[in-house]
């Protein structure tokens, strides 16, 4: 049997065909264009249709029936959300995950809760929901995620959601229950029904199977967001296993027995199974090394650096004041200064200071009882630069692999198959 997973991200919809850990096929298709952060859901519908229609031709042309697909899971972005009618018809705006400035929603959620909880601030997922209700052209029945509207229009019902994208909208995945004083916030009987991510939900239905050739005995199972999905592609899920990924920004995730959340510092925790998945992401990283170089600057320097000589340079490099993760600090100020005329002793201290605050993540961590990184996977662009990987290693003392795989489709494919 075949699985199948649907990714969401920022800039487009991808799709991955696996049998067993291979990849036999995959797809992409760009988002219609839009304006700002305020969409129209369909636009994720018509994406996805897109693609679909894409993979499917692309198995034909491997001579692989799409009927062989038995599981698909979706990812999407974590907190984009919008609201529906019964009918999966939305009735508000698409809120993505990037939107903010709901300052008033947020004081409301402070005085319920400590301003450290996971729904406060003004761009949390909660409050953006709460916003939501506010922008409604008639009663809305869902609040739906974006993975859970892609899974809702494959169902043919929605009202489902999943541990990972529910989190930042209060729901609790060690007890299994959203916040008591939820309700003064929001209509209790919008949100969703919570599942353990790749646990089966329902079979497709009818309709859908029929337009993209695929089996009505197919199974859909709860998604996840993009970002673990992309852990899920990258690294096998075992205690201390961990993902950095080096894009525009540094992410990181370590699987734990032990639940930690320090949200004082942008440090929380994610369920898988009967691990947690513990991260954050800074704003550091390749964004700000493509500001100073071009790509093949980046290559023709970092070959002339020696990667066991410590840089003297103490950078915190940021394109702009603001800090997630290790620092939680919205006016932290950039350092990139002193710059020194030599463009390899500055790229030196940019890959040097930005692996000091990769490790710095990983430390703190570990100083709440989570454990040392026993492998750490690279993701993203900057894996594949040699010389920052031995500066990295030599920071982080742990070994260090390219992660074979990173798409977050093709993570969403293994989890399709988790439960079945």
């Amino acid at each position: 049997m075949l699985t199948l997973g649907i990714d969401i991200g920022t800039s487009g919809v991808r799709t991955a065909v696996l049998e067993g850990d291979t990849v036999l096929s995959d797809a992409k298709a760009d988002h219609p264009p839009s304006t700002g952060n305020i969409i129209d859901a369909n636009a994720w519908w018509h994406a996805v249709r897109t693609c679909l229609h894409s993979q499917m031709d692309a198995l034909n042309a491997l001579q692989v029936n799409p009927a062989r697909i038995g599981a698909i899971a979706v990812d999407g972005t974590s907190g984009s959300m919008v609201l529906t009618d019964a009918n999966l018809i939305p009735v508000s705006p698409a809120l993505m995950y990037n939107s903010k400035g709901f300052h008033a929603e947020a004081a409301r959620i402070a005085k319920l809760t400590n301003e450290t909880h996971i729904t406060s601030g003004s761009n949390s997922a909660l409050a953006r929901a709460m916003r939501l209700m506010t922008m409604t052209t008639s009663k809305p029945c869902h609040l739906l995620h974006q993975a859970d509207f892609i899974a809702a229009k494959l169902m043919g019902f929605g009202g489902h959601s999943d541990f990972n994208n529910a989190l930042k909208l209060g729901f609790d995945p060690e007890t299994g229950h959203w916040p008591s004083w939820i309700s003064t916030v929001i209509d209790p009987d919008l949100l969703p029904k919570i599942h353990m991510p790749g646990k089966a939900i329902s079979t497709i239905y009818k309709k859908s199977a029929e337009t993209f050739g695929l089996s009505k005995a197919t199974i859909i199972h709860a998604g996840t967001t993009d970002s673990i999905a992309a852990f899920l592609a990258s690294a096998p899920c075992i205690e201390g296993n961990a993902v950095t990924s080096l894009g525009s920004t540094l992410a990181v995730k370590l699987l734990s027995k032990k639940r930690i959340d320090a949200p004082e510092i942008g440090l929380y925790s994610h369920r898988l199974g009967d691990l947690w998945l513990v991260g954050g992401a800074s704003n550091t990283g390749g964004a700000v090394l493509k500001s100073f170089f071009t790509p093949t600057q980046l290559h023709t320097l970092s070959t002339l650096i020696d990667p066991d000589t410590i840089s003297p340079l103490n950078y915190y490099p940021l394109l702009q004041p603001g800090e997630r993760f290790p620092i939680n600090d919205p006016e932290l100020a950039p350092i990139l200064e002193p710059r020194p005329e030599s463009d390899v002793e500055f790229l030196h201290g940019l890959l040097e200071s930005i692996a000091r605050i990769e490790a710095q993540c990983y430390t703190e961590i570990a100083t709440r009882g989570g454990p040392a990184p026993r492998e750490i996977y690279t993701a993203g662009g900057g894996s594949h630069n040699a010389v920052w990987s031995q500066i990295r290693s030599r920071h982080l003392k742990v070994s260090l692999s390219e992660a074979a795989q990173s798409e977050a489709a093709v993570g969403a494919a293994k989890l399709a198959r988790t439960y079945i």
